[in-house]
C-alpha cells in the first residue's frame, strides 16, 4: 500500500417515494407499479458512484481543492513543493506550536498526486458515505479519523523523545496526507453496505494495513491507519442511526402525475315516492 501520509520512510429506496401504481386486478395479472421517469435507469449509472455539487457537497469541493493543489504541486518547482510538505507536516513540533493550521494544511495533500490509489479511493468512498448519512455526518467521519488517529499517534512520540526513547529529530518527521481520514471513511461505510460487500471491504483493507504495520517501514503512520480505521467502525451505531433518518439525494425525482379532471356535481337522486312523482312530471 502506498506511503499516504508522506511519510520519511446500495442504496436502499426510499419507501413509498418512487412508486406510482397502477390499475391492479385480483388475479395478480396486472400491470407492474412503475419506477421512476419511463426510459430512465433508477440511478444514474456509474455517475452515482461520483460526487455532484447538489448530493455530495462535502466530497465535491474538496475533491476539487485537493486536484488544484495537486496540479499546482506538479506545476511548481520541487525545491518548494518540499517546504510546504514541511510547513504541512503534522509533527510534533508544529502539533505543540500551531495545532489547528497544521491540522488543516497537512489535509490538503495527497501523496502521489492524482495519481494515487488514494485518491480514487477518497472520491468513492466518501461520496458513498456522504449520499448515506448526510454531508455533516461524512465530514464529521474524515475529520475524526484525520484529527484523532494523528494525535494518538504523534504524543506518544512526544513523550518517547522526553523519556530519552526517541531521539529528537522525531519531533521533526515529515508527516500529511489524507489517508488517515480515508481509513476512518472506509471503516464507517463498511457498516451501512450490506454483510457479503462492507465485511470483505473492512477484512481487505484491514489485511492491507497490518501487513503494512508489521513490516515496519513507518510503524507510526501505519498504526494511525489501523487507528483510523479503528474509529470509523466506532462510528457503526451512530452512522446507522443517521442513514434511518437521513433521505438520500441519489434518487431520480419521482414523475409528475397528470391532474385530474374536475368530476362536475351529480344531481340528488329523489327518493321514496315523492322522488318517484318527481321522475314522472319532468
Amino acid at each position: 500500500m502506498p506511503r499516504q501520509r508522506g511519510s520519511c520512510s446500495g442504496l436502499a429506496p426510499r419507501p413509498g417515494s418512487d412508486s406510482v401504481p397502477g390499475p391492479a386486478r385480483g388475479d395478480g395479472s396486472g400491470p407492474p407499479a412503475v419506477l421512476g421517469r419511463p426510459g430512465r435507469p433508477r440511478f444514474q449509472g456509474l455517475r452515482s458512484l461520483l460526487p455532484t455539487p447538489r448530493s455530495t457537497p462535502f466530497t465535491f469541493g474538496y475533491a476539487a481543492v485537493l486536484a488544484l493543489v495537486s496540479w499546482l504541486a506538479g506545476h511548481t518547482r520541487p525545491a518548494l513543493v518540499h517546504a510546504l510538505h514541511q510547513a504541512s507536516s503534522t509533527d510534533v513540533a508544529h502539533l505543540v506550536r500551531h495545532p489547528v493550521l497544521v491540522l488543516i494544511a497537512s489535509a490538503l495533500w495527497i501523496v502521489g498526486g492524482i495519481a494515487s490509489p488514494y485518491a480514487a479511493g477518497f472520491l468513492l468512498v466518501l461520496t458513498a458515505l456522504e449520499r448515506r448519512t448526510g454531508t455533516a455526518w461524512a465530514a464529521g467521519v474524515f475529520l475524526a479519523g484525520h484529527v484523532v488517529a494523528t494525535l494518538v499517534t504523534e504524543l506518544p512520540v512526544g513523550v518517547a523523545v522526553l523519556a530519552g526513547g526517541l531521539p529528537v529529530g522525531s519531533l521533526h518527521r515529515l508527516d500529511y496526507g489524507i489517508s488517515f481520514g480515508v481509513a476512518a471513511s472506509v471503516g464507517s461505510l463498511a457498516g451501512l453496505l450490506p454483510p457479503w460487500l462492507g465485511r470483505p471491504l473492512l477484512i481487505g483493507f484491514g489485511a492491507v494495513l497490518t501487513q503494512d504495520l508489521i513490516v515496519l517501514a513507518d510503524p507510526v503512520t501505519d498504526a494511525g491507519h489501523l487507528i483510523a480505521l479503528a474509529i470509523g467502525v466506532a462510528t457503526w451505531p451512530a452512522v446507522r442511526r443517521r442513514r434511518r433518518g437521513h433521505r438520500p439525494a441519489a434518487y431520480v425525482t419521482q414523475p409528475e402525475q397528470p391532474e385530474q379532471p374536475e368530476q362536475p356535481e351529480q344531481p340528488e337522486q329523489p327518493q321514496g315516492a315523492e322522488g318517484t312523482e318527481q321522475a314522472a312530471r319532468t
